[in-house]
């Protein structure tokens, strides 16, 4: 077991320790673990303020108290289980659901050893045991549900080692922060968002779910890789020959309840999870309370670099909500009944890309513009069509015809849902597992077993105002760039959720004006001879609502050398 490179990279972050050939708790935690397993009766833990105290005892036997936890966080573990819970709640939660979480902990050693016994079999040829999955590096962690389990009960004791986190680059992991948050705020919105993490530990103490979470490190590399998608320079989206794909519009409804097997666009801090266990309370937190599952990647991912993108795909949805930040409350439980793959991992495929923070005016230079392009297309690529990619890339793509294939002019465009039916470029395998790595690599597993259980070419890309709002950015640009990177990556689709922003209140009329002239991505950036080849070509010149204008004008004529501007 000690020599495992996988486990020797994660350890010092776990709290166990390796004994000979197994994997241990240190023998002063067993005990008092063991206590609290037997109930009320026996440990004397009936309230926040002594549960609070035996989480510290803990600490102490791990030797972590020089780790010193958040100073308000005895203060919020009292004020939610001893005040903010009603009675017959805090009396249920500390003799049933606290002594089954002492239980897991007690199992978490065995439940590491039976994960290692069984990462390197999961999948032939891909390496899955829990470890560091360090910048620049793409990798795959498989983890079951209770091995998750046991990890966010590890983070709700504040188990865990933070000495050499930031120097890993890792965002936080136990929940002290987030007691304290709610102590020093005194806001309902953490209130509600312990609730659902509370929630979450009910629901696995009653019943301990049995599938699988892959967690995924996505990365085009800086410099040509032999079979990999690389990072696209400028002039390469600008040589594009690509077909803009489907894109629907939607003015209600949420991400995450969205019905189709999509990549659901997670808007990300590049730390994982950003402020979910801190004060953060807007879209990725609330997916991080209402999927606590996805907090466990917070564990062993550092930060993602401008290249990078983490995809998730399998986390269980245990709680309903209502409200967004301020307004968020945990409205009861959530019962997923998302179909499951071959592994037993749910169809919900969470793609976490960072957009850049506060950047005002500079969001338009050619620079940011790149990056963000890059972004999205590094969290919407397949590896597995790297050669399709490159030929793309280099304006080698389908010819004419063949791109028309899936035009059938501008009466193709459905009034009913305001979107337009655009076909991808056909699909050609690499024919090679050789560069490919992850969750790609484990869908070709499966069809040489047999027929697929998951189409993944039909996966397309459900997202909506990435990095807008706290993060600043342009509505409108921001749509463009995701839709010229799904269409890029050959996503069949773009689901598109406005959320009432009024920017985009004619973004459907806009997208239809586009297909008027059956454009492609090349042509979305490149006019006067691509002078300068840069993305400064995607910049909006004019509103969507003179958009809309030029569409009845022109009723046709309309072509990207009219909408966008070289500066």
């Amino acid at each position: 077991m000690e020599k495992r490179e996988d486990l020797r990279s994660i350890l010092p972050y776990l709290g166990v320790v390796v004994k000979g050939s197994s994997l241990q708790w240190p023998s002063p935690v067993i005990e008092p673990l063991k206590a609290i397993s037997r109930g009320p009766g026996h440990s004397g833990i009936q309230s926040g303020e002594l549960l609070f105290l035996a989480i510290s005892d803990l600490r102490h036997s791990l030797s972590l108290s020089s780790q010193r936890l958040s100073a308000s966080a005895s203060h919020g573990y009292a004020l939610f289980f001893d005040e903010l819970l009603s009675t017959a709640e805090s009396t249920k939660w500390f003799a049933e659901v606290l002594p089954a979480l002492a239980n897991l902990l007690l199992l978490f050693p065995s439940l590491l050893e039976f994960h290692y016994r069984n990462a390197d079999a999961l999948i032939d040829g891909v390496q899955t045991g829990l470890r560091i999955l360090n910048s620049q590096q793409a990798g795959i962690v498989f983890l079951s549900q209770e091995l998750i389990g046991a990890l966010l009960t590890c983070s709700f004791f504040c188990l865990f080692p933070t000495s050499n986190r930031d120097a890993k680059h890792l965002p936080m992991i136990n929940f002290d922060h987030l007691f304290s948050c709610l102590y020093e705020t005194n806001d309902e919105k953490m209130e509600n968002k312990i609730k659902c993490i509370i929630h979450y530990f009910e629901r696995i103490c009653s019943h301990m779910p049995t599938g699988l979470v892959s967690f995924e490190r996505k990365v085009l590399p800086l410099e040509d890789v032999a079979l990999c998608v690389t990072y696209p320079k400028a002039d390469s989206w600008s040589k594009s020959a690509t077909p803009l794909c489907h894109f629907e519009v939607h003015r209600s409804g949420l991400i995450e309840d969205q019905s189709k097997e999509a990549l659901e666009v997670d808007f990300a801090n590049r730390y994982l999870g950003g402020g979910a266990l801190r004060r953060g309370c807007v879209q990725e937190e609330i997916r991080f309370m209402i999927n606590p599952e996805l907090i466990a990647g917070m564990l062993f991912l550092p930060s993602m670099a401008d290249n990078e993108a983490i995809k998730v795909v399998g986390p269980e949805r245990f709680s309903n909500y209502t409200g967004y930040a301020s307004s968020f409350r945990f409205a009861g439980d959530y019962v997923d009944k998302r179909d499951v793959d071959f592994i037993g991992r749910r169809k919900t495929k969470i793609i976490a890309i960072d957009a850049l923070c506060g950047m005002r005016m500079r969001q338009y230079r050619f620079e940011y513009l790149l990056r963000e392009i890059n972004k999205a297309f590094c969290g919407f690529f397949y590896q597995s069509k790297c050669q399709q990619y490159q030929r793309l890339f280099k304006g080698d793509g389908p010819c004419g015809a063949q791109l028309d294939q899936g035009i059938q002019g501008s009466d193709s465009i459905s009034r009913s849902n305001r979107s337009v039916g655009l076909q991808e470029a056909p699909y050609v395998s690499v024919g090679t597992n050789e560069g490919i790595h992850g969750d790609e690599q484990i869908g070709n597993s499966e069809e040489k077993g047999g027929p697929s259980l998951e189409h993944q070419y039909d996966v397309g890309v459900v997202t909506g105002n990435w990095g807008c709002g706290a993060f600043g950015g342009d509505p409108e640009i921001k749509t463009t760039i995701q839709w010229l990177a799904a269409s890029q990556a050959l996503r069949p689709f773009i689901s598109y959720h406005t959320f009432g922003v009024e920017a985009l209140k004619t973004l459907d009329e806009s997208i239809e004006v586009l297909f008027y002239g059956h454009i492609n991505i090349g042509q979305t950036t490149g006019v006067e001879e691509r002078k300068k080849e840069n993305l400064q070509m995607i910049l909006v010149e004019k509103s969507y609502s003179e958009l809309m204008v030029c569409m009845e004008q022109e009723a046709g004529d309309t072509s990207w050398n009219e909408i966008i501007i070289i500066a």
